[in-house]
């Protein structure tokens, strides 16, 4: 069935399972871990969608999807619960003759030709839903449009020493890219693309059937298809940004993520870009007079009776009377008893953490972030 025409559809892929962020994503995928004190890290994707003006969403899910589906629902915590577009789950199914998995990020998007075929758009919008930033998608788009673009890359200049993590482009006066390598050893710019794709439909389309018959791709965008569709002379863009970014696909960067919500300088959540979420209305945070918070974020229904400081504190969290927190991230519904001190961790969902105990290790002392898998009761350490 083809349904009345939309300009562009998105295409997010969410199905990651994020072994680099470890005990975190054992249980749920990459895009559903907890962020900043009232969110999950696909809020961020979901809610640049909205805010630019795009409401026809396929979102690709394959590694422990069960509580990202019941996260993302209908969409209405988006504004997505359309008629006619929104949101769509779009796990990968069995058809006739073909039962495999999602292989690849272009696989992904291959075995999604025909939910993207019935709005019969002119342009796709490829995000990866675990990047934490704000970003007006539609500027991309008429960048893309007005150089009559193929591909055009969300790009963003990293540091030489990072740069080998990322898909590195090399790019002409016009921005028309020249070069393009999947985590080079020895990049040759620093120009790291984002994971974020605009592709003319028609175009992307005859590199998916490309892709999909060549018997030596690995079925990814930037180890395969895009390097194709370079190397056959397509015309391709690169679209630079210069905002906030994080891939957060370590404990380390998740880390410093939240930590860049505290302070002046790091990354602002308030004005009128509003990043979405779905969560439960929570009674107001109590802070008892003989708490300390000093440099943090607490979130509706935390109850703090002990010190908390330079840390991101989720709803429902108690830290109780002489108990301390300290350059960490703690999760909803974390209990930490009188008398402990938490520092330099990550403690995940629905932990609960006995009386009189050390959780991990002063941040400089060079001992790595600690953290806590979901559910865990710590009685003894």
């Amino acid at each position: 069935m083809k349904l009345a025409k939309k300009e562009c559809v998105v295409m997010l892929l969410a199905g990651g399972q994020g072994s680099r962020l470890g005990a975190l994503t054992k249980k749920i995928a990459k895009p559903s871990v907890p962020f900043g004190g009232k969110y999950r890290i696909i809020d961020f994707a979901l809610s640049n969608c909205v805010n630019s003006g795009l409401d026809t969403i396929g979102v690709l899910t394959q590694y422990q999807p069960l509580i990202l589906n019941s996260y993302i629902g209908d969409g209405k915590s988006w504004d997505l619960d359309r008629l006619y577009g929104g949101i769509q789950i779009l796990p990968p199914y069995q058809r006739v003759g073909d039962s495999e998995w999602y292989s690849g990020t272009a696989n992904s998007i291959y075995q999604n030709i025909d939910f993207i075929d019935q709005y019969a758009p002119e342009y796709v919008l490829v995000l990866s839903g675990d990047h934490i930033y704000k970003m007006d998608y539609s500027l991309m788009i008429r960048a893309h449009k007005e150089k009559e673009a193929d591909c055009t890359i969300s790009v963003i200049d990293v540091p030489i020493r990072e740069a080998s993590r990322f898909g590195i482009l090399s790019s002409d006066s016009d921005g028309r890219i020249t070069e393009f390598e999947e985590k080079p050893k020895k990049p040759k710019s620093t120009h790291a693309s984002m994971g974020i794709y605009v592709f003319t439909w028609k175009k992307l389309k005859e590199y998916l059937y490309l892709d999909n018959d060549n018997p030596d791709s690995s079925k990814d965008f930037g180890k395969d298809l895009i390097p194709a569709m370079l190397r056959a002379g397509e015309k391709m863009y690169s679209y630079e940004f210069c905002g906030y970014w994080k891939d957060v696909g370590t404990i380390e960067s998740l880390w410093e993520a939240n930590m860049d919500l505290l302070g002046d300088d790091g990354f602002d959540l308030s004005g009128d870009w509003v990043i979405y979420s779905r969560h439960e209305e929570r009674p107001p945070q109590y802070i008892s007079g003989d708490a300390s918070i000093t440099n943090s974020i607490v979130s509706e229904g935390a109850v703090i009776l002990g010190s908390v400081e330079n840390s991101v504190i989720f709803s429902g969290v108690k830290v109780n009377k002489n108990a301390v927190v300290k350059d960490s991230v703690v999760m909803a519904d974390v209990e930490i008893k009188e008398g402990s001190a938490v520092n330099y961790s990550i403690i995940d969902e629905m932990v609960k953490i006995g009386p009189s105990l050390k959780i991990g290790t002063p941040k400089g002392t060079g001992i790595n972030i600690t953290v806590i898998p979901r559910d865990s009761v710590i009685n003894n350490m």
